[in-house]
């Protein structure tokens, strides 16, 4: 098959895959599926009995041990793909084959491919979460999705990309445009997204706004929200007027590409509160880097949420050079 499918996961006992497992077995008729799966022996055991012998099912590679284990699995996956365009994706994620074979397509005449995620079903907390992307999408271009597609380069498989990083999406998206590839961002790909656990959500929060350390100029409009609520607390017109503004915004993001198809008009009205949240956490997210050198991850702490585009064009010139 022309078109790769990596999926990292982990799991811990208990967790039941079963709807994951029948997505991914039927998925194999449109793609090759390689799951890459960090779980315990014992899991890793019942999740190979549930899926297909059609799919791809390993361990991480021994010797990819960065602090960010998704990436670990997709540098694995990296090696086992039998064509060179790739669609990494996250367990959440849920493709149609229409879908996967726009992106195939798409890769034609680009070498990484961001589409748009939104969130079936639309619980609380999933609505909140949306806002953000609607404002990612109305002041960023595009949100930044849990899933990407990419042609993969000789370079890049061999050796991938920075895995002691956060936010590694934004990592490989930098890492392929400092090496000349191609971004395209397709704002009209909109690919179903399973909504996390209200715990899960609520345990994120510190941590999204940590990845906003790779974006300085987001970071300081993040931090001034806080002082600027607090100065326009006996100003109601003046943070009245904000907060519309801020839901203006979110309404562009929701009619940019057609978006009002899958984004439901209520999220718009979550924008004040995903505002408030991100104006503490942020502030959270810099006491977590000083305080304790880095954010929480998989029983450890990453300090850097990703390396400047600079840095990576510098890394990719001294590569070729050498």
């Amino acid at each position: 098959m022309a078109l790769n499918y990596v999926l990292p996961i982990k799991s811990d006992q208990g967790r039941d895959i079963g709807e994951l497992a029948h997505y991914l077995n039927g998925l194999s008729e449109s793609a090759q599926v390689i799951v890459v799966d960090g779980s315990p022996p014992e899991v890793f055991d019942a999740h190979r009995a549930l899926l297909s012998s059609a799919v791809t099912h390993v361990r991480p590679a021994e010797d990819v041990c960065f602090r960010n284990g998704k990436v670990n699995g997709v540098l694995t996956g990296f090696r086992l793909c039998g064509s060179d365009k790739v669609v990494i994706a996250d367990d959440d994620v849920r493709y149609e084959p229409a879908q996967l074979h726009r992106l195939e397509l798409a890769l034609d005449t680009a070498e990484l491919v961001r589409p748009q995620n939104y969130f079936r079903p639309l619980p609380w907390h999933a609505r909140w979460d949306t806002a953000r992307s609607l404002l990612n999408r109305a002041v960023a271009g595009g949100d930044f999705p849990g899933t990407l597609a990419l042609r993969l380069s000789p370079q890049l498989r061999a050796t991938g990309y920075d895995g002691d990083v956060l936010f590694e999406n934004l990592e490989l998206i930098r890492t392929v445009r400092a090496a000349g590839g191609r971004e395209r961002l397709m704002l009209d790909l909109y690919v179903r997204r399973l909504p996390p656990s209200t715990r899960h959500f609520v345990r994120q929060r510190v941590r999204q706004a940590y990845d906003s350390f790779a974006q300085p100029g987001r970071m300081t409009l993040e931090l001034a929200l806080l002082p600027a609520f607090v100065l326009l607390r006996r100003r109601p017109l003046g943070l009245g007027a904000l907060l519309g503004a801020a839901v203006g915004l979110a309404e562009i993001g929701r009619r940019r590409g057609q978006g009002q198809a899958v984004f439901a008009p209520g999220s718009v009205w979550f924008t004040p509160a995903w505002l408030a949240e991100r104006s503490i956490c942020s502030w959270l997210a810099v006491a977590t880097r000083v305080l304790f050198g880095g954010v929480r991850y998989s029983g450890g702490r990453i300090w850097r949420a990703a390396h400047t585009a600079a840095e990576l064009r510098q890394s990719s010139r001294q590569q070729n050079s050498g």
